[in-house]
């Protein structure tokens, strides 16, 4: 299996991460330390109250930085200092509904973060692997009902979607016009569904408000019950990452864009993920649809094709969708982030 090589490869290893304080970002940091990684992180402080960065006591682990992705000049001297091999960028306004209400802000952390991270790059020698990680939503959303490919047409339309969307173009045209002849940088895209997992306290996330309500002993509230979508547990995506950035820091052919997304058969609507939340988290739950007048558009339908990852990088997904589900609950009572590293990791 290709997770098996990754502790190996990453032991050691000097790695810069961009969002560190986020929900993907702290599984990230508690992976990369189980493999014996020497981390920086940069970012701004955690974005919820609670939040898993706090709870897991992530900050103790790693160099930790606070700074916003828009700062250019801070982004630059942390980066630069901490001297790393490889960078992965997940620092984002990452919700489509707060999109809405601020564009602005989203497109400059989203846009402009990205231009700074690779105009940081562009002055910091010591890195060799890029990871810009995006999104499922980056995708021109025909609403068809096969998984989109990488080649598809990139054009998201709302603030969040199409900011990525932006983000995947500036970086291909910094890769083009900087880092094509004669440079030793690697750069690659990722983009992956929705994911769950322990921790997550975002507003408008579908299993942290089942977590809220069943805590309240309320009835579940789903506004798009009917909505399918690439539901994944977090560490799937994750795995994902670390693989492409080994891969393409070993290789230069492996650079691209690829898609981390589920299997079909857990491409689901978001009624029926709900219904296993119910079924795993027990005590007869129970959930209705809410019509939400004037609700910002958000698409019906969206799949990843995820052959790309598969065949090329060797990455599968390890869990199915009642797995994942079952994780979360299993973390909400008491089970560990590591522990549930080692079980994804190691199998144990």
């Amino acid at each position: 299996m290709e997770s098996m090589g990754l502790a190996d490869f990453y032991k050691g290893k000097k790695v810069f991460l961009t969002g560190h304080t986020g929900f993907k970002g702290t599984w990230l940091v508690n992976i990369l330390k189980f493999f014996g990684s020497q981390i920086t992180g940069y970012a701004l402080e955690p974005p919820t109250k609670p939040s898993l960065f706090e709870i897991a006591e992530t900050s103790e682990k790693i160099r930790s930085i606070y700074g916003d992705i828009r700062d250019f000049s801070s982004l630059l001297t942390a980066m630069q200092t901490s001297e790393p091999e490889i960078v992965i960028h997940l620092a984002a306004q990452p919700i489509v509904r707060e999109s809405y209400k601020n564009p602005k802000e989203t497109f400059e952390t989203n846009v402009m973060g990205t231009v700074n991270v690779l105009e940081a790059l562009r002055k910091t020698p010591s890195v060799k692997s890029f990871v810009n990680v995006t999104t499922d939503k980056v995708y021109k959303n025909k609403e068809w009902l096969w998984g989109y490919r990488e080649t598809e047409e990139l054009c998201g339309l709302d603030p969040y979607s199409n900011s990525k969307s932006c983000s995947e173009l500036v970086t291909y045209s910094y890769k083009k016009s900087f880092f094509e002849n004669g440079s030793d940088l690697r750069i690659s895209t990722a983009r992956s569904g929705n994911v769950i997992g322990g921790g997550d306290f975002a507003p408008d996330r579908i299993i942290p408000d089942c977590i809220r309500y069943a805590r309240e002993k309320g009835e579940i509230i789903v506004r798009n019950p009917f909505s399918i979508r690439p539901y994944q547990h977090v560490l799937e995506c994750l795995y994902g990452y670390l693989l492409l950035a080994k891969k393409q820091f070993e290789n230069k052919d492996f650079e691209g864009s690829y898609n981390f997304g589920p299997e079909s058969k857990d491409c689901i609507s978001t009624g029926q993920l709900v219904d296993i939340f119910c079924k795993s988290w027990g005590g007869n739950l129970k959930w209705k649809k809410f019509n939400e007048e004037n609700a910002p558009h958000e698409a019906s339908f969206l799949k990843l094709d995820n052959s790309k990852a598969k065949s090329l990088l060797g990455w599968f997904p390890k869990w199915s969708i009642e797995t994942a589900v079952k994780k979360v609950v299993e973390w909400e009572r008491g089970c560990s982030i590591e522990k549930q590293i080692e079980e994804f990791f190691l199998g144990v």
